[in-house]
């Protein structure tokens, strides 16, 4: 695996490892038509990800009931909207959603190699073990740190540092591939390199802007 081994690959979830945006959008749309709310696009789903699905439900929100977040936070009916999403969304996990190009045959070659994997995401873990048992991806993954598992998400470094600690492995020895400015703040803030792909969700702005140690095309580069 290219010219300097790593003993541990950390992955962000959407945007990096399965596209996972046409079923987002479908889960928030079957929840603002319940409420009689004006629906959302998929460009606007896609610029929303990154922050966690409650977060983006509250873009979402506040975007057909022209409000602002903090409005939308603090109104009385959201748990009983999201509620609703989360319903919606747990039955539309898997239905849209893809892995990207070589994704399987990579993950399952690092860990023939030894290299441990684990995911880093900030999608909540109902939803995360949701996606990744739809794709049957969970069993190669060693560790899945969801937006709710620690007390913050990214992009505090603490989900990549508490694997770091798991598998006692130094920043240097690790690599965090995400899709996002998110991604490479949090790698910035643990220490650790950052490779990125350019297909993901980066809120619209082009990812090489955000100076990621290396763009790669596909995950095939992952084992060049």
């Amino acid at each position: 695996m290219t010219s300097r081994r790593f003993d541990l690959v950390m992955f962000d979830l959407d945007g990096t490892l399965i596209e996972t945006a046409p079923e987002i959008c479908d889960a928030v749309n079957d929840t603002l038509k319940l409420h009689e709310l004006q629906g959302v696009t998929q460009q606007q789903v896609d610029r929303w990800i990154g922050h966690g699905t409650r977060t983006l439900l509250i873009q979402a929100i506040g975007f057909a009931r022209d409000q602002t977040f903090e409005q939308v936070q603090c109104s009385a009916d959201l748990p009983q909207i999201a509620a609703v999403f989360d319903r919606h969304y747990q039955q539309r996990c898997g239905t849209r959603s893809h892995l990207y190009p070589h994704v399987r045959e990579v993950l399952q070659a690092l860990r023939e190699q030894g290299i441990r994997l684990a995911v880093v995401t900030n999608k909540e873990g109902r939803y995360t073990q949701a996606v990744l048992d739809a794709h049957a991806l969970a069993p190669l993954f060693d560790r899945v740190v969801s937006g709710d598992t620690l007390p913050t998400k990214k992009p505090d470094p603490a989900g990549i540092q508490s694997c770091l600690t798991q598998f006692d492995v130094g920043a240097e020895r690790a690599l965090f591939v995400g899709d996002s400015s998110i991604d490479v703040t949090t790698a910035r803030n643990a220490g650790v390199p950052v490779w990125v792909l350019p297909y993901g969700y980066n809120m619209g702005q082009p990812i090489a802007a955000c100076q990621p140690d290396r763009v790669i095309p596909d995950f095939s580069a992952l084992l060049v």
